[in-house]
C-alpha cells in the first residue's frame, strides 16, 4: 500500500508554499494524539529538509514534497490526501481506511 495525493491537493500545496516568505522545503503531514477521539491529523509546513527516517512524497519534479515521519504512515498507509471545499471550509483532509471512527467535528479519529 502507499499514500496517495490527488492532483487538487499537489496544486493547493504548491500555491500555499509558493504565497510564504520562505518557500518551505515541503508539507509535514503526520498523526499525533489529542482531539475528542483520540488522534489528530497533522499538517504543518517544514522549513528543514525532512529527517532520514521521514518517508518523502515528492510529484512535480519535486517541486512539491510530503514529509510523513514512520510511525505515523502505519495509519495513514492505505490514505489519499485531498483538498476539499465545503460549507464548513476549505482545506487538506484524509480519506483514511483506517479509521474505526470520527467525531462530529471530523478533526479527531480514533484507529
Amino acid at each position: 500500500m502507499a499514500i496517495a495525493v490527488t492532483d487538487r491537493a499537489v496544486a493547493e500545496i504548491k500555491k500555499a508554499g509558493g504565497s510564504r516568505v520562505k518557500r518551505p522545503q515541503g508539507l509535514r503531514v503526520g498523526i499525533r494524539g489529542g482531539g475528542c477521539t483520540g488522534f489528530s491529523y497533522l499538517f504543518e509546513w517544514a522549513d528543514t529538509e525532512p529527517r532520514p527516517e521521514d518517508k518523502v512524497l515528492s510529484f512535480e519534479d519535486g517541486q512539491v514534497r510530503v514529509f510523513i515521519d514512520p510511525k505515523s504512515y502505519i495509519y495513514l498507509d492505505g490514505s489519499t490526501l485531498e483538498f476539499a471545499t465545503t460549507m464548513m471550509g476549505r482545506g487538506f483532509k484524509f480519506v483514511n481506511p483506517n479509521v474505526k471512527g470520527e467525531c462530529g467535528c471530523g478533526h479527531s479519529v480514533t484507529f
